[in-house]
């Protein structure tokens, strides 16, 4: 019985094969370097910015109540942040910074006694959670500040920027 012979390679086979090889090594080491020369790639999750709200709905709100608790405006759960206002100009003065110091439990945050003209550390409502007496400025001076931008008539918080 005859036995059928395999493929051949020839050598025009042979040399395709190698060379396709060789462009395919070539792409692949050259993807690799670009991607390590790049530099330190930062992986933000969740909004770039937060949105207060209208420059004049927050003024009034701050005039009346002082400034505002935002609970968790970004997504991990623990960036509940103050907005306040200093100063006579509606498009400058504005601050924003953390309502707790970082190693505070969720319990513990800062809130305006006006009458003072400080934010003390205070529990919430129904925890039983002891806080430490602490007061800050009106301008959260040693806490975690955030960047704020006036646009278009709004007042954006740079949640990303942040700043000690």
């Amino acid at each position: 019985m005859p036995v059928a012979r395999g493929p051949q390679i020839t050598a025009r086979n042979a040399l395709l094969i190698g060379f396709t090889a060789v462009v395919i090594a070539g792409l692949l080491f050259g993807m690799v370097w670009l991607a390590s020369s790049q530099g330190d790639t930062e992986i933000v999750l969740g909004d770039r910015d937060f949105d207060a709200g209208k420059i004049g709905a927050i003024s009034r709100e701050i005039a009346d109540r002082g400034p505002i608790l935002y609970s968790d405006v970004g997504s991990s759960g623990r960036r509940d942040i103050i907005v306040t206002h200093l100063g006579a100009d509606p498009e400058q003065g504005w601050l924003a910074f953390a309502a707790r110091r970082a190693d505070d439990p969720r319990d513990c945050f800062f809130a305006w006694d006006a009458d003072a003209q400080l934010f003390f550390l205070t529990t919430a409502e129904g925890s039983s959670t002891t806080c430490d007496e602490v007061a800050v400025d009106a301008a959260g001076t040693g806490l975690l500040q955030y960047e704020v931008e006036v646009r278009d008539g709004n007042i954006h918080v740079l949640l990303n920027n942040n700043r000690e």
